[in-house]
């Protein structure tokens, strides 16, 4: 897998080549076959075209996945932590070294920019590396408890680990679940969304030629329905974490219930980039364009709300209706502005929100139809689109779109933007652009969300926390508290 990226995408946009693709489920160290031999098809939503097959697991590929991660618990477990250190840090150094087998593969199977999945790959790199780095720091505290008594607290793994991923985001959501359980000394069975099959499969080769032994990191393919649901209810399961959908999650949450599984849920947003009246409006205008943009808008903390002062609406729409127009879209190999939304299915319910509020006499400013890429007319495209002056209470507002569409809000006083940004379920992200640090801190902290970035949208890194509150979920991935999900406390008490 050291193929140059050059040289993968003229194969696959000149001649139509793919490379190797994994083939079966990957359990016990090796690919291996689907029970039943059944196979689902794989797209590139670029152009709308099938480029391969994969297995479609049920319950009883599941049931060898967690029988041979139980196995593999034991052994990671009782290894020494500078020793999963080493194999973290080795694995990173591998991921980079393949780069560009797996960021095509990603851009392909998701449909992202090459540009987009390529900061996934190194982005999931330097989370291998990073939670390397706290494998061996994972140390409890010791506890006064008078004279008599000495005691002192432990940091333990929790066990089998189940990883549902979506397909958003289908290397960098698997690994930043996968590598701070395996920093703890976790297992790991991951079951990839059936649209992005691939990368999961590759990055599991890489931690097995990285060190991880036999067992340690499984997954399997196929359908929620047949592979994801007997995943979450397996009692030898003692953590699941699911990223996806609002409604799916409560499915989880009720499904993983009666064996009482730890549980992390990292569901949909609709976050608002607040800009307040002392904005800078260039700014405000190009960070509303990537906050929405970006992965055409198909991003649980994607800036899906720009809540506008109103006295400088008019000065910032001009901007980013400019800059909106000039958006280029199309396969993503060819790194346009904006890729292609990741299934015809999606493409629909993308079409279906928009569609309603145009039937709601909603203002459309720009986009709001299904398109092609637009050099070749194939593909699944939805043009970026901007929804203006919406009501708090509209359903553009309110529901996740997930895809390239704005809904727009104005407001005249600080209190009203307080107001607007937490109207809805969600508690994901949120941004707040002014020149007043002051203003903009208490702003943040009235703000119902987990993660809050002033004057940008979404910056940092994995060293911060990620997750959010209400119907966005809960529990925290990323950063040192990334590793909470996958270690339980031990208190130990000697009475002297």
């Amino acid at each position: 897998m050291t193929d140059t990226t050059a040289q993968l995408v003229s194969d696959y946009l000149d001649h139509g080549k793919l490379p190797n693709l994994p083939n079966g489920h990957f359990i016990d160290g090796k690919f291996v076959a689907g029970s039943t031999g059944e196979m689902l098809q794989s797209f590139d939503p670029g152009n709308g075209k099938v480029i391969g097959t994969f297995a479609t697991g049920n319950a009883k590929d599941i049931d060898d996945a967690v029988a041979s991660s139980q196995k593999g618990f034991e052994i990671w477990r009782r290894m020494k932590p500078s020793q999963r250190c080493d194999i973290l840090n080795k694995a990173s150094e591998l991921l980079l070294k393949n780069e560009a087998i797996v960021s095509v593969m990603e851009t392909i199977d998701s449909g992202k920019t090459l540009v987009e999945a390529q900061g996934d790959v190194r982005n999931s790199a330097r989370l291998l590396q990073y939670y390397a780095g706290a494998a061996d720091k994972l140390d409890g505290r010791s506890i006064n408890m008078g004279e008599d008594l000495t005691a002192w607290t432990s940091r333990e793994p929790v066990g089998v680990t189940a990883h549902i991923i979506p397909w958003n985001y289908p290397t960098s959501t698997f690994v930043r679940g996968v590598a701070p359980a395996l920093a703890a000394g976790c297992s790991v069975v991951a079951k990839p969304a059936e649209t992005t099959p691939y990368t999961a499969l590759l990055i599991a080769e890489i931690l097995s030629e990285a060190g991880v032994p036999d067992g340690v990191v499984n997954v399997v393919t196929g359908l929620g329905s047949t592979a994801g649901a007997p995943l979450v209810v397996d009692p030898r399961v003692k953590h699941v974490t699911f990223t996806g959908s609002v409604g799916t999650g409560v499915n989880v949450m009720q499904a993983v219930a009666p064996n009482v599984t730890r549980l992390t849920l990292e569901l949909g947003g609709k976050s608002p980039l607040v800009a307040l009246s002392d904005s800078d409006v260039e700014a405000v205008a190009e960070g509303a364009l990537w906050a929405i943009f970006s992965n055409a808008g198909q991003i649980c903390s994607a800036g899906s709300r720009l809540v506008l002062h109103d006295s400088i609406h008019d000065d910032v729409m001009s901007r980013l209706l400019e800059k909106t127009k000039g958006l280029k879209w199309g396969h993503g190999l060819r790194n346009p502005d904006m890729g292609a939304i990741n299934s015809d299915l999606h493409l629909g319910r993308v079409k279906a929100h928009v569609d309603a509020a145009r039937d709601r006499g909603r203002s459309i400013l720009t986009g709001g139809n299904v398109t092609t890429d637009q050099e070749t007319g194939q593909g699944w495209f939805f043009e970026p689109t901007i929804i203006d002056r919406l009501a708090t209470d509209d359903a553009a507002v309110q529901e996740e779109i997930f895809g390239p569409v704005l809904a727009v809000q104005v407001v005249k006083s600080d209190e009203d933007a307080i107001q607007a940004a937490n109207a809805t379920e969600f508690g994901l992200v949120a941004g707040v652009y002014s020149r007043d640090i002051s203003r903009a801190l208490r702003l943040a902290r009235e703000l119902d969300a987990g993660q809050i970035t002033i004057n940008d949208y979404w910056a940092g890194g994995i060293e911060l926390p990620f997750g959010g509150n209400g119907k966005s979920g809960f529990g925290r991935e990323k950063g040192w508290e990334g590793l909470d999900a996958y270690t339980k406390t031990k208190s130990i008490a000697v009475r002297l």
